[in-house]
């Protein structure tokens, strides 16, 4: 029994769901039923869960919205969602971040890495200089004197 239950939920599963972690601000698009209309809409917000694994894997997103705290939970592999876009990953230390509902404003937000977009997933992430990658380095800004001011000669 627990072969067949298995067989099933491998077949009702998403195969192409983007590898995003905890602390990643990603952008969930799902589907709205308004009368006999089928709608697609956005919520976007920092991970601050993950939980389970499998068909029955889920996501916790909060977002502050008009100053209000706002968190909704997706089950990734439910046919409710449509897309997932990840719109850049923050590093934390932690697995649940469920200090950030205590947190406003700046204190509320995390170490980001940049996300690039149009990029493969692997190249994706600016780190740095990295030798042969074929990325164009910041352009310094050239350091100027400072500019002595004629006060009281004129």
């Amino acid at each position: 029994m627990n072969k067949i239950i298995s067989e099933i939920e491998k077949s009702q599963m998403k195969k192409k769901i983007p590898p995003f972690t905890v602390g990643d601000t990603i952008k969930v698009l799902f589907k709205i039923l308004e009368g006999d209309k089928e709608r697609m809409q956005a919520f976007q917000g920092v991970v601050i869960s993950r939980k389970s694994t499998g068909i029955n894997e889920a996501v916790t997103l909060r977002r502050i919205s008009y100053g209000e705290g706002v968190e909704r939970v997706f089950l990734l592999h439910s046919p409710k969602v449509g897309k997932i876009e990840i719109i850049k990953t923050g590093s934390t230390g932690r697995a649940k971040l469920y200090y950030l509902r205590d947190k406003v404003g700046k204190k509320a937000r995390l170490k980001n890495e940049q996300h690039v977009a149009g990029m493969a997933e692997e190249d994706s992430l600016v780190t740095g200089d990295i030798a042969g990658s074929g990325a164009p380095e910041p352009v310094k800004p050239e350091a100027k004197a400072p500019e002595k001011e004629k006060a009281g000669k004129e």
